[in-house]
C-alpha cells in the first residue's frame, strides 16, 4: 500500500453553505440533530443487520486527478473548525480524490447536538494549475487533521491525521509522521486478499477552553463487520489515545486484526549488503516490543523479506505491543529528508483481558521505501461469529519511547547480522548500559536456541560506545532456509534482558 508521508499536509474542506459556525468564511454546517452517547453504535448495529452497500464514488474528474495535480489544491487554515473560537483545537479537512474516491461523512457535536460538516470549494486555496473538476452531492472530505498549541501559544500545530481506509496517524510533540494505525485488519495476509474497512462518518466533540484533548467518534463499514469507536485524544510529548470500540459481524470474522499497526522497514544491519544506499538503515519502525501475558518482555528486530512471511506469537491476556523505532540519533539514518530518527514508536495497552490469541506480525518484500510492509496486531484465537458483537477497549501510545519501563530488563538497541571470512555467519546483539548490568560480565548467563545445526556459545563483551553488553553468536545455515533463533541475557538466575527473538532467512 503507498504511504501517505507526502499526503499530511495536503488538506481540504468543501461545499453547499448553510451556517457558518464562525462567520465567513469558514466550514459550513447543516441542521442539527439529537447526538448521545449510542448515537453511533445505534447507527454501526442498524449497519450491520443489512447487507453491505458501498458508498457512492466521487465524480471520475476527481477520481482521475495526478499526484501532482491533487497538491495543487490544498485547505486554507483560515477555515479551520474552532478557528477564531476559545476551542483549545483546529481542525482540517482533506480533499477528496486521487487515492480517496468516497467521501467521508464529517459531524461537530455541540450541546448534545450533531452538526454536519458540508462540503464548500470555498475552503480551499488552489493553483492555477489546479483543473476543472466536477462539483456534485457525492463529494465530501476524505479525512481530517487535528492541530493544537504544542509548543508556542496562538500557533496550532498538528499532531494527528484520520484519512483512508480506517487509517489514522499521530505524533508526539516534534516528531514527524511515520508509522500508522488502523481501526481494524481483516484478513490480512490471506490468499483470498485482505479486506479493508473504512471509517465512513465522523463525530467531533467541541472542546471547552483549556482542555488538553480531543473526542472523536468514528463509525466503521465494510462487508464482513461495522463498528462504532470512540478516541479520546491528548496531545504532548507522548500522544495518547484511548480508544473504545464495538464490532457488529456480518458474517463469522476468522481473521480478526485488533489494534493493527501499519509501518515500513527496508533494511538495516541485519541486511544491509542487499540494498545499494549511503544512509545506514531505512524504516519507520525497527521492532516488535510485545509484553505477554506471563510477563516476558520481546523484542523481534523487523524484517524486509524476499517472500511474505508470517509470525505468530502465541499468548493469553496480553499486556501489550508495539512497533518501536528505538535508534534515535541522526547518524543512525543520515537522512535529512526523511528524518527517521524523528518517527514515533507506537504501543498498545489492552483495557481488558483479550483471552486467548497471538499477536501477529506480517513483514512483506519491499524494494522501495515508499511502500509500508510491515503489519501487526492482535488476532484472537476465537472467531467473532456472524450477528454477533465484539467490544474492545485499548489504549494508543505515539512518542519516542512509549513502551512500559516498570521491572523491565535491559532493552536490545541493535543487532547486526554478517557473513565471515572463514564461513557462516556472526550476530552481534547490542543491550543497553544499566546499573543491572554487573562489573563482572562473566557473571551474565547466555542462554541461547537456534534451529541451526551449528551454533556457537556465544559471548558477552562490553560495547565501549554504549557501555552496554553485547552479545555475538555464530552459527552455520548449512542448507536451512529458515532458522529461529532465541537469546537472553540472565543474572542470578533471573532475567537481565528481554527475550531477543529473530527469523533468519536465507537472502
Amino acid at each position: 500500500m503507498l504511504r501517505r508521508d507526502l499526503l499530511k499536509s495536503l488538506a481540504a474542506l468543501a461545499a453547499v453553505p448553510t451556517a457558518g459556525l464562525a462567520g465567513e468564511p469558514g466550514v459550513q454546517l447543516g441542521e442539527a440533530t439529537a447526538f448521545g452517547p449510542a448515537t453511533v453504535r445505534d447507527r454501526a448495529q442498524a449497519l450491520a443487520a443489512n447487507p453491505y452497500t458501498p458508498r457512492p464514488l466521487i465524480p471520475e474528474s476527481w477520481r482521475n486527478l495526478t499526484y501532482d495535480q491533487y497538491r495543487k489544491i490544498w485547505f486554507d487554515s483560515r477555515n479551520a473548525l474552532w478557528e477564531g473560537t476559545q476551542a483549545p483545537q483546529r481542525v482540517d479537512f482533506f480533499q477528496p480524490g486521487l487515492y480517496f474516491p468516497q467521501a467521508v461523512e464529517m459531524n461537530v457535536v455541540e450541546d448534545g447536538t450533531a452538526r454536519k460538516i458540508a462540503f464548500d470549494m470555498g475552503v480551499f486555496d488552489s493553483t492555477d494549475k489546479f483543473p476543472d473538476v466536477e462539483i456534485d452531492a457525492t463529494l465530501g472530505y476524505s479525512g481530517l487533521r487535528l492541530r493544537a498549541e504544542l509548543e508556542q501559544p496562538g500557533i496550532f500545530q498538528e499532531y494527528a491525521v484520520f484519512q483512508g481506509a480506517s487509517y489514522f496517524r499521530g505524533i508526539g510533540t516534534g516528531e514527524v509522521y511515520g508509522l500508522s494505525a488502523r481501526g481494524l485488519a481483516l484478513k490480512t495476509g490471506d490468499p483470498m486478499g485482505e479486506e479493508f474497512p473504512d471509517f465512513i462518518a465522523f463525530w467531533l466533540e467541541t472542546p471547552v477552553p483549556g482542555a488538553p484533548n480531543v473526542v472523536l467518534h468514528a463509525l466503521l463499514d465494510s462487508p464482513s463487520c461495522s463498528g462504532a469507536y470512540r478516541f479520546d485524544i491528548t496531545h504532548g510529548e507522548t500522544l495518547h489515545m484511548a480508544v473504545t470500540a464495538e464490532l457488529f459481524a456480518r458474517t463469522e470474522m476468522a481473521h480478526v486484526g485488533i489494534a493493527p499497526l501499519t509501518s515500513m522497514f527496508l533494511f538495516d544491519e541485519t541486511m544491509r549488503q542487499r540494498f545499494s544506499d549511503f544512509r545506514p538503515a531505512v524504516h519507520d519502525s525497527d521492532g516488535l516490543q510485545m509484553h505477554n501475558g506471563a510477563g516476558e518482555m520481546l523484542w523481534r528486530p523487523l524484517s524486509n523479506p524476499l517472500t511474505l512471511q508470517i509470525s505468530a506469537f502465541g499468548d493469553t491476556n496480553p499486556r501489550g505491543f508495539g512497533l518501536m523505532q528505538r535508534p534515535r540519533a541522526f547518524r543512525d539514518y543520515a537522512d535529512l529528508e526523511a528524518l527517521y530518527h524523528k518517527r514515533p514508536a507506537l504501543w498498545v495497552t489492552p483495557g481488558e483481558d483479550w483471552g486467548d490469541g497471538s499477536v501477529t506480525l506480517v513483514e512483506i518484500p519491499a524494494d522501495l521505501e515508499i511502500y509500508d510492509n510491515i503489519v501487526a496486531y492482535w488476532r484472537p484465537a476465537t472467531p467473532i461469529a456472524a450477528g454477533a458483537s465484539h467490544k474492545m477497549s485499548y489504549t494508543l501510545d505515539w512518542g519516542d519511547d512509549p513502551a512500559p519501563r516498570v521491572e523491565m530488563p535491559i532493552r536490545v538497541l541493535n543487532t547486526a547480522i554478517g557473513g565471515r571470512m572463514e564461513g557462516g555467519n556472526v550476530v552481534a546483539i547490542d543491550f543497553e548500559d544499566s546499573a543491572l548490568v554487573p562489573e563482572d560480565l562473566a557473571r551474565i548467563e547466555i542462554v541461547l536456541r537456534g534451529s541451526a545445526e551449528d551454533i556457537s556459545a556465544g559471548l558477552v563483551q562490553r560495547n565501549p560506545e554504549t557501555n552496554g553488553p553485547r552479545l555475538a553468536f555464530t552459527f552455520q545455515p548449512g542448507e536451512a532456509e529458515v532458522i529461529e533463533f532465541r537469546a537472553q541475557l540472565r543474572l542470578d538466575g533471573a532475567p537481565l534482558s528481554e527475550v531477543w527473538l529473530y527469523r533468519w532467512t536465507r537472502s
